[in-house]
């Protein structure tokens, strides 16, 4: 295990960094193209203004974009007295991390998982769901919150945030210029077709950093000391609790599942992934179930490859063969 941790420290987290510096490049710069022609097609001329709006947008989600996910998932402060043994994991694995403690959060919505969410690692929250209370032992919890640390270290939560409501913005210029009823030549039809094509463009640009930084979370949750098969068996029994839940529940998060440990979204067809390497059927992954399937040649089908494409996290398959591959 201390080789594996080793490797992980030595591989760093640059790749990822590097994906967000382009992502968040590329999403800028479509702000910046969509601003640019809106500009000119109601004749505002001047780049300076087109820079100035773009920047304003950006930085609004930055800032305000942790206050509106605390709002929408309902979170509210978890006092040391409430949970004595949250807060002194939280405070291990910081240490671990070697950042400052994050807050920590309970969130009144019914469905077990956690998620990290602020501006910078000095700045971090994490919040854990009342549903996960009692469904995961001590080591899928310390696991769970370890992946947590890692996004909060990566300060990856924040350029999701901040990159993740362009592709929203694209898609109202869009609507607002297709329908607008004053074609002027076409211009504002062409970008509103533009707008469009933008918005799925950064649809799966936020997609595809949302699924790359789940694999260093799950990489930094296992530095940070916890075993690679405790997350995995945390990863099976919130996909159980997931799909356990009503749609309407679902539906009604599904718009923050990116910061949850899981996407929510696929939790029955994870669960049916889950239950091929649980090998005892006793609904957890142990040590040998997963070095099991590290020896293992695993192949994602192209209909599971092409669902991957539109999902928040990794396909759990995938996910899982990563892990198992840290384990000794």
């Amino acid at each position: 295990m201390f080789t594996k941790i080793k490797v992980l420290k030595m591989r760093g987290t640059w790749k990822l960094r590097l994906r967000m510096i382009l992502t968040s490049v590329i999403m800028f710069s479509i702000v910046y193209f969509l601003v640019m022609l809106a500009g000119i097609y109601l004749g505002i001329t001047g780049w300076t203004f087109y820079m100035g709006v773009s920047l304003l947008i950006v930085f609004l989600q930055y800032w305000f974009g942790p206050s509106l996910v605390k709002r929408s998932m309902n979170v509210r402060p978890l006092s040391e007295a409430e949970a004595p043994h949250i807060h002194k994991m939280v405070a291990e694995l910081a240490q671990e991390a070697g950042v400052p403690k994050p807050e920590v959060g309970l969130s009144e919505v019914n469905i077990p998982n956690a998620f990290a969410y602020g501006r910078t690692s000095r700045g971090g929250h994490i919040a854990i769901t009342r549903p996960i209370l009692g469904l995961l032992d001590y080591d899928e919890l310390r696991a769970v919150l370890g992946h947590e640390m890692g996004h909060i270290k990566h300060n990856d939560m924040a350029i999701t945030a901040a990159v993740s409501v362009i592709p929203m913005i694209c898609y109202y210029i869009a609507l607002s210029f297709m329908f607008s009823g004053d074609s002027r030549n076409g211009g504002g039809i062409i970008i509103g077709i533009l707008g469009y094509v933008f918005y799925l463009i950064g649809q799966l640009l936020v997609l595809f950093i949302s699924r790359t930084r789940e694999y260093y979370a799950d990489e930094a949750s296992v530095e940070y000391g916890n075993r690679p098969a405790a997350l995995v068996s945390a990863l099976y029994k919130l996909s159980y609790g997931a799909a356990r839940c009503n749609k309407e529940t679902i539906e009604n998060l599904n718009t923050n599942r990116a910061f949850f440990v899981n996407d929510i979204n696929n939790a029955k067809h994870d669960v049916t992934d889950f239950q091929q390497i649980d090998f005892d059927g006793d609904g957890k992954i142990s040590d040998d179930e997963l070095r099991r399937l590290a020896s293992s040649n695993v192949k994602i089908s192209r209909k599971n490859g092409a669902m991957e494409l539109l999902s928040t996290h990794p396909d759990s398959l995938k996910r899982v063969k990563r892990l198992a591959e840290l384990e000794n």
